[in-house]
């Protein structure tokens, strides 16, 4: 698995949660009602759009007359077909989510100057991991080494 896709699972596990806890309740608090104002307001194989749209909003809030009458055989189908519609936008939107939370490339949200390039124990042919002039967390500069051990601090100090 590539560096994209196993970090974008990494930031989107609160997506992969998410999505089915909103894909019932998107079912029961849209389709439902939805489903049952089209079937309602259809009569006689002629739809009435302003009934439709009456009728769904009193039954927005009737959530267990909903469920009761979504299983009845002349609202199953629509029920089903309007969930559908909703599963597809919600899947469209959480693609979409995913594709954004993918990274641009593997280095980033790695912090500038960290030794998170290294891997390994890499750094520590340089660097220590105990003792010296800190340089970061868990990143010393030894001392006791030979050669140049110079330290340049680049940043500023700001005084109020």
């Amino acid at each position: 698995m590539s560096y994209k896709l196993k970090r974008a699972l990494k930031k989107s596990k609160t997506l992969l949660i998410v999505i089915p806890i909103l894909w019932i309740i998107l079912s029961i608090a849209f389709a439902a009602p939805w489903a049952v104002a089209k079937v309602e307001s259809t009569t006689d194989g002629r739809y009435d759009i302003t009934k439709h749209i009456e009728i769904f909003v009193t039954n927005v809030t009737n959530v267990s007359e909903n469920l009761s009458k979504i299983f009845q055989s002349q609202y199953i189908r629509t029920f089903w077909r309007t969930n559908g519609y909703c599963t597809i936008a919600l899947i469209f939107f959480a693609l979409v989510g995913f594709v954004k939370s993918m990274p641009k490339n593997e280095f980033s949200e790695i912090e500038h100057g960290s030794s998170d390039w290294a891997a390994g124990g890499e750094e520590y042919k340089v660097l220590s991991n105990k003792k010296g002039i800190i340089l970061a967390e868990k990143h010393y500069l030894p001392v006791d080494k030979r050669g140049n051990v110079n330290v340049l601090v680049v940043g500023r100090i700001r005084f109020w």
